[in-house]
């Protein structure tokens, strides 16, 4: 099975924090935190379609302003995932720029901004780049059960967390994998493409059975240029269990936390997962309200997931940080 989810971890495990999240056969990614995004192009930046900052504190938020400088000047619409006062911080970074130039005719990029709270989605707001970034209030949302976008293929959820300040954790999760067989489409004479992708959404959305499907032949021939989605999800397609992909950084040890990272991580492929410091600097890491590596190995272990990426190092420990990783491993393998 090809993964639907192609994960980035932008700076590695000992720089700022941002993960970018490639959804294969789109030309769409998802971005988790804005720290240094200097490594990214502006070409994969701008197949960035939502952002989901887990607090903003200038390691997680810093990248805001690269983000704005490439986006601004195309008509797109970038939606914007963050905790509770989100909405204002995204104000200030905003109007730390005088927008004369902009007007009326500007191209329509907009920012619509919502916050996460405890019981679910709070404030939102808009800003638009044809009106100078001026604020928008919009309708709040209400109670969400964690989601925050639910979609055919693709749903994120959320958890808020205690750093001494609300502190966002995130799994990106697809109900279920729609896999090819490639011997079947070779035997129909059929190519590979972007049609692909859009049978599989189809499926997704519950089209009829004789909804048509727009194909693409590997010989251009007289064949018929649509087929019935029936037909073509018998013959070409299976079903396995979906991808999930969780991060979780910048907490404190505590038991409501391990709860709520339990599940929200449960049964994921791949865990991402603040491990600051070690367990002989523990107490350093409750001061400051982060985890240890072997916390981080611990509550690994507790949501069952398949692959540990512990990151999010403390600098103290630069040039020894294969002991964090020993630390998170040996605790995630044996408890």
């Amino acid at each position: 099975m090809r993964p639907t989810f192609r994960p980035l971890l932008v700076n590695g495990p000992t720089g700022d924090p941002a993960l970018l999240v490639r959804i294969r056969n789109t030309r769409r990614s998802l971005l988790v935190d804005l720290g240094d995004l200097a490594r990214l192009s502006p070409r994969q930046l701008l197949t960035v379609s939502a952002v989901f900052v887990s607090h903003t504190h200038m390691d997680h938020f810093a990248g805001f302003d690269r983000l704005l400088r490439i986006a601004h000047g195309r008509s797109k619409t970038l939606l914007l995932f963050g905790p509770e006062g989100f909405i204002d911080r995204v104000g200030h970074k905003l109007g730390g720029y005088t927008w004369n130039l902009v007007g009326p005719d500007t191209n329509d990029f907009r920012l619509e901004v919502t916050e996460v709270r405890e019981s679910g989605l709070g404030r939102r707001a808009t800003f638009r780049v044809r009106t100078g970034f001026q604020r928008e209030e919009n309708e709040a949302s209400g109670p969400s059960d964690g989601r925050l976008i639910s979609e055919p293929g693709l749903e994120v959820l959320a958890a808020v967390l205690d750093h001494h300040t609300p502190c966002l954790a995130f799994a990106f999760a697809e109900p279920d994998h729609l896999n090819v067989w490639p011997d079947r489409l070779k035997e129909r004479g059929l190519a590979t493409g972007d049609w692909l992708a859009t049978l599989k959404e189809a499926v997704r959305e519950g089209r009829p059975d004789d909804y048509p499907i727009q194909v693409a032949w590997r010989e251009g021939s007289g064949k018929p240029a649509a087929l019935p989605l029936r037909e073509l999800r018998e013959s070409l397609l299976s079903r396995t269990r979906g991808q999930k992909i969780a991060y979780v950084v910048d907490a404190r040890y505590s038991e409501a936390n391990a709860h709520r990272i339990a599940d929200l991580a449960s049964g994921a492929d791949r865990l991402y997962i603040e491990a600051a410091f070690a367990e002989a600097d523990a107490d350093r890491a409750a001061t400051t309200n982060h985890l240890t590596a072997r916390q981080a190995g611990q509550l690994a272990r507790a949501a069952g997931i398949r692959e540990l990426v512990p990151f999010h190092f403390s600098s103290r420990y630069q040039g020894r940080f294969e002991l964090l990783e020993e630390e998170a491993f040996e605790a995630f393998r044996n408890g």
